[in-house]
């Protein structure tokens, strides 16, 4: 069970949870909220470390690009020495040359972009996922204080 659905989970409980007459306090089972909060901690490791393993994937993708780059410009210039006699294949293998840099770059410009992108999304996914968690912690909260004032 991933973050996003224990918390859903909780927010079951509590909207299954009796309320209190006549105010907005509800009644939980203390055991059953904090099982569900140690089940919720016992994830949220868990996708933090695929939140890092996305951004080494991602940095994993940019040193590929970055090789392969450079496995190009090498190629290309092996290529351009070997026909440096002659002027016209000279001057094609260069242009040859020159547009396989160009579609290197901008392939290792979209990889690195995309990899960027796809975390960030999960970053702000898990981001979103924790704001909610404790948005939900901090009304529960409330609610149980709200409840242990009104009893006194």
């Amino acid at each position: 069970m991933d973050a996003l659905e224990i918390i859903e989970k909780i927010e079951e409980f509590l909207d299954k949870s009796k309320r209190m007459p006549f105010t907005s306090n509800i009644i939980v089972n203390e055991n059953e909220i904090y099982e569900m909060l140690d089940e919720l901690r016992n994830v949220l490791p868990e996708e933090f470390r695929q939140a890092r393993w996305i951004v080494k994937e991602r940095e994993g993708m940019m040193e590929e690009s970055k090789r392969q780059s450079e496995r190009i410009m090498r190629e290309a210039k092996e290529r351009a020495d070997m026909l440096v006699n002659e002027t016209e294949v000279l001057k094609n293998a260069t242009r040859k040359a020159e547009d396989m840099l160009a579609v290197a770059e901008a392939r290792s410009r979209t990889i690195r972009l995309e990899a960027e992108d796809y975390a960030d999304e999960k970053l702000a996914s898990l981001e979103a996922a924790l704001h909610k968690i404790l948005s939900a912690i901090e009304k529960g909260r409330e609610q149980f204080k709200s409840g242990l004032s009104s009893e006194n």
